[in-house]
C-alpha cells in the first residue's frame, strides 16, 4: 500500500504503517521541530511543512498500489480535559474536514482517522456523525471503536478512537485487529535506562546491565547506548513533594504543608503528580511535564526517552527541539505499536 500521513507530528503513526508494510511517501505537518523529527526519522518520505489548509496539490508518482490516508487531526479541542473548547465554536475542531478534502484531491482506497475518545461524545457527538456522513457522501464502507493501547503491546493505558474505512466494501471487524499476547509494565519498558537527576540533560549514555524484558529488548535492538536523556528541572519544592509519593500515588498523598501554592488542593486531577506504578502500565502521558509525572523509583520527572520506549517508540527514534517540545512531541505520538495492529489488520485485508 501507498500511505500519506496528515497532521503527521513526530511521525509515530507513520512508523507503525511502515513497521506493517506501507510504504509511506508523503507527509504532511505544520510544526518545524515535529518536522525535524520527523524528517530524521523518516528520510525517504517526502515532508510537506505546511499548513494543512494550504496544501494544494500532493505528488504520489506512479500510483501501483492501492493508497491510504491516515491522521489524527488535533485532538486539544476533544479531549474530556478541556471543557472550556469542546464546543462547535472551537475552528480547531473542524480541522477533520482537511482530511477529507485530501481523500477527495487523491482517492485514497483507505482511511484511518485517529482521535482521542472524547470525540464520541463533544458537542453531543455531533462531530463524530459528521465524520459518519463525510465517508457515507464519498460511498466508503467504515468500522469504528476504542482501542486501548496496552491491548497491543504498548506499556501504557492509553485509550484511542479510530475510524477505519474501505470504499465500497466494509472492513473485518474491529475484534481482528492483532492484540499482544501479554501486558507490559513500566518496569519492562523503562528498568534497562541509565538512572538520572532532576534537571539532567544527556546525550547518548550507556544502558544499565540486568535482565531484559521483551518489550525492552525489541526497542533497544543491538544498541550500547541511546540518547533523549532529558528531565525537566523542577524547583526543590516540587521534587520535595515528590518523595511523599509512593509507587501508584499521586498528589493526595502529598502532606498538606507543602502544597501551599494551590488555593483548592482537593480540586487537582487525579493524573497530577501521579508516581507511575513500576508493576503496571504507564497512565496515560499526554502532557507528562505539565502533570508532572514522577518516576517509578526516582524523585524527578520522566525522561524523553523513558517517555518514549513507554510509547513504544523505538532507541533509534530520535527527537529534535527544546525539551518541552521533544516532550510533547513524545506526548502527542500515537503509540507506534498501536499503530502497527492497525495497519497489519488493513494490510491483511488488502492482501487476501
Amino acid at each position: 500500500m501507498i500511505g500519506i500521513e496528515v497532521f503527521a507530528g513526530a511521525g509515530g503513526m507513520s512508523y507503525g504503517a511502515a513497521a506493517a508494510g506501507v510504504q509511506v511517501r508523503v507527509a504532511i505537518e505544520i510544526n518545524a521541530s515535529a518536522c525535524a523529527t520527523y524528517r530524521a526519522n523518516h528520510p525517504s518520505v517526502q515532508l510537506i511543512n505546511n499548513d494543512i489548509r494550504q496544501v494544494t496539490e500532493i505528488d504520489l508518482g506512479s500510483r501501483n498500489a492501492p493508497i491510504i490516508l491516515f491522521g489524527g487531526p488535533p485532538c486539544q479541542g476533544f479531549s474530556t480535559s478541556n471543557q472550556r473548547t469542546r464546543t462547535k465554536e472551537n475552528s480547531t475542531n473542524w480541522l477533520f474536514l482537511e482530511f477529507f478534502r485530501i481523500a477527495d484531491m487523491i482517492g485514497p482506497e483507505w482511511l484511518v482517522i485517529e482521535n482521542v475518545a472524547g470525540i464520541t461524545h463533544t458537542a453531543k457527538g455531533d462531530f463524530l456523525r459528521d465524520i459518519q456522513e463525510q465517508l457515507h457522501d464519498r460511498g466508503y464502507s467504515f468500522v469504528s471503536g476504542l482501542l486501548q493501547a496496552s491491548e497491543h503491546g504498548v506499556a501504557q493505558r492509553r485509550q484511542r478512537f479510530f475510524v477505519i474505512a474501505r470504499k465500497g466494501e466494509r472492513p473485518a471487524e474491529f475484534s481482528k485487529i492483532p492484540k499482544g499476547e501479554v501486558e507490559f509494565t513500566v518496569r519492562d519498558a523503562i528498568s534497562d535506562l541509565p538512572s538520572l537527576q532532576n534537571g539532567q540533560a544527556a546525550g547518548y549514555l550507556p544502558y544499565q546491565n540486568g535482565a531484559l524484558s521483551p518489550y525492552a529488548k525489541a526497542l533497544r535492538g543491538s544498541l550500547s547506548e541511546c540518547d533523549g536523556h532529558l528531565v525537566t528541572n523542577n524547583a526543590p519544592h516540587i521534587v520535595e513533594r515528590y518523595k511523599h509519593i509512593p509507587n501508584g500515588g499521586n498528589w493526595s498523598a502529598i502532606p498538606e504543608d507543602l502544597m501551599g501554592s494551590y488555593k483548592d488542593r482537593t480540586r487537582c486531577h487525579s493524573g497530577i503528580y501521579h508516581r507511575l506504578h513500576a508493576d503496571r502500565p504507564s497512565i496515560v502521558l499526554g502532557n507528562f511535564r505539565k502533570n508532572m509525572l514522577i518516576h517509578p523509583f526516582e524523585h524527578r520527572g520522566l525522561s524523553v526517552r523513558e517517555a518514549a520506549r513507554i510509547q513504544s517508540f523505538p532507541d533509534t527514534y530520535r527527537f529534535y527541539g527544546s525539551i518541552g517540545l521533544q516532550q510533547q512531541q513524545v506526548g502527542n505520538a500515537v503509540p507506534p505499536r498501536l499503530a502497527e495492529a492497525v495497519f497489519s489488520y488493513i494490510m491483511g485485508q488488502v492482501q487476501q
